[in-house]
């Protein structure tokens, strides 16, 4: 897709971002990169997408959110506290001993978080699990899955497709956050993806692309998923980049986790929130 990415962040995303660095800021650590390549895709779903209760996170008619790619769990937090699942006060906490916010999110210490993740690979296979239950409890709730391009490398997503086209489970959205750099690398030079959406294609999906940090396209999409009778499972390929707001981090792979931050590294993300 070659579609321009550099899309200029407006004032709720530069929010969600600020939550997302006062976090790695207290513990003056975390997976950075990989949170901000996120920020708009979770965004769009709560915003404007899922039904929830976050007064009553295991509401029956929820809609699910599974962030399979869990070491990206500081966006998931910032949207949740942003919906008021909890107190914002917990990002002075993250990763201290006392903190329902870690590194990885939890599920039974999180309230919203569906899936606890972390361990690559996981996240789809339950997700196909949830959306076949409630299939066949003939649920109108949705599941979304977020996985990571470089996450694709694990086998277990390959068969937990094969599961959601055989039975047929047009109530899933796979959606993949496609910013090119896994860990250490780029995804190219690690494990090439390519073609990906012929793949996804040979599987039985139906598959889109989008601009993962456009809001317009991004609802646009997701939307049609809500509304369109389908039989097939369906993926969105959302095209996103590592470290997005923050010039010195975009498409760095030194940024995918950070164990400290300098002087100069904090004036200089105080000053793209601005």
């Amino acid at each position: 897709m070659s579609k321009e990415l550099k899309i200029k962040l407006d004032n709720r995303s530069k929010t969600l971002r600020k939550y997302i660095v006062r976090a790695l800021l207290s513990a003056n650590r975390g997976h950075f990169g990989s949170s901000m390549s996120l920020v708009e895709i979770l965004r769009v779903l709560y915003d404007d997408i899922i039904l929830f209760d976050n007064r009553n996170p295991k509401y029956e008619k929820r809609d699910r959110v599974i962030l399979s790619k869990g070491h990206g769990c500081l966006a998931l937090y910032s949207i949740l506290a942003d919906k008021n699942f909890f107190n914002k006060k917990e990002f002075d906490k993250y990763c201290s001993l006392n903190s329902i916010l870690g590194g990885h999110p939890e599920s039974h210490k999180v309230p919203g978080v569906e899936a606890s993740t972390g361990a690559l690979g996981h996240g789809l296979p339950i997700a196909v699990g949830i959306a076949l239950s409630l299939k066949l409890k003939k649920s109108k709730s949705k599941v979304y899955v977020i996985v990571g391009d470089g996450e694709l490398n694990e086998g277990s997503n390959w068969e937990a497709m094969m599961s959601a086209k055989k039975y047929k489970l047009s109530n899933l959205k796979i959606i993949v956050d496609y910013n090119k750099i896994q860990s250490y690398d780029f995804v190219k030079d690690v494990s090439k993806l390519e073609p990906i959406v012929d793949k996804w294609k040979s599987f039985g999906f139906d598959v889109s692309e989008v601009n993962g940090h456009d809001i317009k396209e991004l609802k646009k999409n997701l939307e049609l998923f809500v509304n369109k009778a389908n039989s097939k499972p369906s993926v969105t390929i959302c095209h996103t980049i590592k470290g997005k707001g923050f010039y010195f981090a975009e498409n760095n792979p030194e940024w995918h986790y950070r164990r400290s931050f300098t002087k100069e590294e904090i004036k200089k993300l105080d000053e793209c929130l601005r």
